[in-house]
């Protein structure tokens, strides 16, 4: 057999695409997988391409060129530590895996720690952008040896997505750095994706507005700063009619969100680190909340609430959930940034947040014209705790903050719930105070476990105790 420069192992919708992708960028592919339906699909699809299918991982280890380049698209979890047990008998020092699916990035850390005794290079690569991302270009975000990154940077920036400032890819950090900021982009993707659907419902619920009138705002709004993917795909979801029912089809979808993990994984690691992401955590409780449909329906049945009749100004509120929108969205990306900064620090991946933001401006699902400026932003101050103290996102906040309250004010009395744009707005408020309510919970966390505190009159001072009972 021939030799191949690249191996793709699953051969799913997205490693076929990709390894189409790869072809496409002047690279020969060999691909297996252990389901012979899908390699035989994939077979009839590469028909004609410097591509071939092989029958077992020993025979795609023989067609590759050395050093084997592989990546690995299966799903994760167990069946990515199964791939490598397979592959490492057939492997030889110098070889590198990568792994491209959604991965823990703590696995990804322990499975290049597992390797490095066999001299098997291994990477994880976030890669976002879906089905048409992996053939058109996706954004890559590469973490683990850098000198094994180099020498498969050529392929990887071949088949990113390009803007303006380059390939959408990047190399992140040391170990599982490329997945755990993988990980954050599905949280953002999250929390954007929750507050678009409550925007959506406060436009349904309580202006009446059929899904035509509201494609029309949501494409209106995608010309203006909140221009992104994710508001496009709204825009034309909403403009989507069923062919079998002549309905609009998101009409028809039951209200029932479905996760695969890698949101839970951001909000259960910001725990973890003890970071506040308020507005992701909001978008997981939603879905959550969406899976209990049966129990929802039954307790609208039972418990009331206030009518969802809104008077005033339509196109006044309209005009003022544009703006919440755009303020909320921010702080989706504030907590994100947020959450990489404190993990950099606690597993030593030294991000480049400016070339994180850079590589997420096109080919991902969070891509925006948002991240320019938060590239910009990183880019002048490398330190930055907050995007929310830097002066272009300050004085943001500032000026739409009475929108995002109108909106979730209104909410509120109406009875609708807005789980992320209320906790994007607590998230500002608690974020600028500059005293919270924290001395009564310490004094009570003193009083039945003395727990100790610190004093405001004597800094530095040390831990105090009181006697409660005396």
């Amino acid at each position: 057999m021939s030799q191949y420069s690249f191996g793709v192992v699953g051969l799913g919708v997205m490693g076929q695409n990709l390894a189409l992708n790869i072809e496409s960028r002047g690279f020969t592919v060999a691909g297996f997988d252990l389901d012979r339906k899908q390699a035989e699909a994939a077979a009839a699809k590469w028909a004609g391409k410097r591509m071939t299918t092989a029958g077992s991982l020993q025979e795609l280890a023989a067609a590759l060129e050395i050093p084997r380049r592989i990546l690995i698209m299966v799903p994760a979890g167990k069946p990515v530590d199964a791939v490598i047990q397979d592959l490492k008998p057939h492997l030889a020092p110098g070889d590198i895996l990568i792994d491209g699916g959604n991965s823990f990035f703590q696995d990804t850390d322990r499975r290049g720690k597992e390797l490095e005794p066999t001299g098997i290079h291994y990477i994880g690569a976030g890669v976002s952008g879906g089905e048409e991302g992996a053939l058109l270009g996706p954004a890559i975000m590469p973490g683990g040896p850098e000198e094994a990154y180099r020498k498969v940077e050529p392929i990887l920036t071949a088949i990113a997505a390009k803007t303006d400032d380059g390939p959408c890819c990047a190399y992140i950090g040391k170990g599982g750095a490329g997945h755990y900021v993988k990980m954050v982009h599905n949280g953002i993707e999250y929390g954007i994706m929750e507050l678009l659907s409550e925007v959506y419902d406060l436009l349904k619920s309580v202006l009446g507005l059929s899904a035509a009138e509201m494609q029309k705002i949501f494409a209106a709004w995608n010309q203006t700063e909140l221009n992104s993917y994710l508001v496009e795909i709204t825009a034309a979801v909403l403009g989507h009619t069923d062919p079998e029912t002549g309905q609009p089809i998101v009409d028809i979808i039951v209200d029932k969100a479905g996760q695969k993990g890698t949101g839970k994984w951001a909000s259960q690691n910001a725990l973890d680190l003890g970071v506040a992401i308020p507005t992701i955590n909001a978008a997981l409780e939603g879905r959550i909340l969406s899976g209990a449909r049966d129990e929802r329906i039954a307790a609208s049945k039972i418990l009331t609430g206030p009518a969802a009749s809104f008077e005033g100004d339509r196109d006044a509120f309209i005009e003022a959930l544009r703006q919440a929108l755009r303020l909320a969205i921010v702080t989706c990306y504030a907590q994100g940034f947020a959450l990489m900064r404190e993990a950099s620090k606690e597993y030593g991946y030294h991000l480049h947040f400016s070339e994180i933001a850079r590589t997420w401006k096109g080919g991902c699902i969070i891509r925006a014209k948002l991240l320019e400026p938060i590239k910009q932003a990183f880019l002048e101050n490398p330190d930055l705790v907050n995007l929310l103290v830097d002066s272009r996102f300050s004085a943001l906040a500032n000026e739409l903050q009475g929108s995002l309250r109108t909106v979730v004010t209104r909410a509120a009395g109406l009875g609708v719930p807005v789980l992320a744009l209320s906790a994007s707005l607590n998230y500002i408020d608690a974020y600028r105070r500059p005293r919270m309510p924290a001395n009564l919970l310490q004094a009570q966390r003193d009083y039945f476990g003395a727990h100790t505190y610190e004093r405001l009159d004597k800094p530095g001072g040390g831990k105090f105790h009181t006697h409660w009972l005396d």
